[in-house]
Formats: C-alpha cells, sequence, structure tokens
C-alpha cells in the first residue's frame, strides 16, 4: 500500500469519526431544542391507567411505570444533560485554563505549588466529588453541575501547562517578552490563540464525562431531581420492570449511551484534524 493511500485511508476514516460524532451531538441538541416548542405529552404528568405501554403510534416508546411518556421525557432529559455538561465545562476550563497557563508561563516554585495542589484535586474522581457536595449541600442539578465542574478542572490544567510550556519556548514568544509586553498580554495575544485546539479536544472530552458522571448522580440519587425528567434517574424507576417491560430501560439507556459515544467521538475527530501528525494503526 502506497503511502498516498495510507494517507487517503486515514483522512477518510477521520472524517467519518469526525462527522458521526457531530451528527450524534447535533441530534442531542435538537432534541433539547426541540423540548422547549414541542414535546407530544407533559413528561411530568402521571397517568395511572397508561403504565408501561408499549411502542405504538399513540406512544412512539411506550411509557414508563408511571404512565409518562418515554419520548417526551428523553425531550426534556435532553436538556438537562446539556446543562449539565455545559456549565460543568465552563467551571472546569475558567478554574483549569488559568490555572495551567500561570503554571506554564513561571516555571520553578509556582509550578510546582500550583501542579503539586492541582494533582492533589486529581487524585478525587469527579463522580465521587459530586456525591460529596450532594451528602453536604443535598442533590440537585446545580450541585452535580459544580462538584463535575471543580472535579474535572484539573485536566483543563495540565492540557493547558503543557501546551503553554510549548508555546514559551518559541521564538516569537521570546521576541514579546524581550519587547517587555506583560505576561497577561502574552497569555492573551501569544498562549490562548495556540492551545485553544487542544483545549477545545479537551471541552469535547469533558463533555462526556459529564454527562455520564450526571447520568450516574441521578440513577444514584444525587443528580436531578423529581419531576424534572432525567436519563439516569429513568433508568434507575425503570430497573424493577427490566424482565417485564425492558424497552423501559432501553430508550434512556440508549440516549446516555449514544451521547457519551458522540462527543467522545467529536473529540476523536477533533484532536486528528487539529494535529495531522496522528496516525491511527
Amino acid at each position: 500500500m502506497t503511502q498516498h493511500a495510507e494517507l487517503g485511508m486515514n483522512r477518510v476514516r477521520w472524517t467519518g469519526t469526525l462527522a458521526l460524532g457531530v451528527g450524534l451531538v447535533a441530534a442531542v441538541v435538537l432534541a433539547a431544542l426541540l423540548s422547549f416548542v414541542w414535546t407530544p405529552y407533559d413528561p411530568t404528568v402521571v397517568d395511572s391507567g397508561a403504565r408501561l405501554l408499549h411502542p405504538s403510534a399513540k406512544h412512539w416508546l411506550g411509557t414508563d411505570d408511571f404512565g409518562r411518556d418515554i419520548f417526551s421525557s428523553l425531550l426534556v432529559g435532553a436538556r438537562t444533560t446539556l446543562l449539565v455538561g455545559v456549565v460543568a465545562v465552563a467551571i472546569a476550563a475558567s478554574i483549569g485554563i488559568p490555572i495551567g497557563v500561570a503554571a506554564g508561563m513561571r516555571p520553578g516554585v509556582s509550578d510546582e505549588i500550583l501542579m503539586r495542589g492541582n494533582d492533589v484535586l486529581l487524585a478525587f474522581p469527579a463522580l465521587l466529588l459530586a456525591i460529596v457536595f450532594a451528602a453536604v449541600w443535598g442533590g440537585s442539578t446545580v450541585t452535580a453541575m459544580t462538584a463535575l465542574g471543580v472535579g474535572t478542572a484539573p485536566a483543563f490544567a495540565r492540557v493547558a501547562r503543557g501546551g503553554t510550556r510549548q508555546v514559551m519556548a518559541k521564538d516569537y514568544v521570546l521576541a514579546a517578552r524581550a519587547a517587555g509586553k506583560s505576561p497577561l498580554r502574552i497569555a492573551l495575544r501569544h498562549v490562548l490563540p495556540n492551545i485553544s485546539s487542544a483545549l477545545i479536544v479537551q471541552a469535547s472530552v469533558t463533555f462526556a464525562i459529564a454527562v455520564l458522571a450526571e447520568a450516574a448522580l441521578s440513577y444514584l440519587g444525587f443528580g436531578t431531581p423529581p419531576p424534572t425528567p432525567s436519563w439516569g434517574r429513568m433508568l434507575q424507576e425503570s430497573q424493577p420492570y427490566l424482565y417485564l417491560q425492558p424497552a423501559v430501560m432501553l430508550w434512556p439507556g440508549l440516549a446516555i449511551a449514544l451521547t457519551v459515544l458522540g462527543f467522545n467521538l467529536l473529540g476523536d475527530g477533533l484532536r486528528d484534524r487539529f494535529d495531522p501528525k496522528t496516525v491511527r494503526q
């Protein structure tokens, strides 16, 4: 196989990965936006006469054990999923990026202090930190978003620090420092634009982690409280009916899996797009 053919296959593979990731993410976003203007039924209304119905023309994906329309719950649950992901990523980026850039621009004692503190926080998994937050302040969407944001901030700090140290070694940065430019100006003008691609990839991966963690928290009862629909709580509520009506668990589980897969594929495709030297075996 020639080198050109190998490059062509890699290009096609990258295009497929990125396209599939964008498609899955776009589907979730469209579902969340659609829920603001239309749902077949009110997902919070209990109908005891329509419990555990099979998929039909009236209820496209069936109903749960409270008689609520599953399709409507999935649409509204997409809002919660995206809200938690967006806010968690925003919190993580606002904490981790300044720490990483500051550490990368000032090697030495400052770097060691910042990164050792970052390593201490990194030792606590985001999900465990969210459970601790929920135990102290009570389970809620706000608690989940805050805990997941704080828990995933160290990953942003490490990525930002590594990229910053590479940028600081460039000639144009040395010239800017020799010209008397302030560290803040160098960070805004030279560092951040050059590490933005790596940060975007990290954001997509963190989003996937936040989606999965929020579903786990809701499943455990520490996430979004009822009656607001949540994919994780839909899984928990349908667990007793796994053998009686397995489709009740199938749909929220599939929604979580496809959303996480979409953001992971998006991050994978973006990484290959921004790093053309990456070659998959």
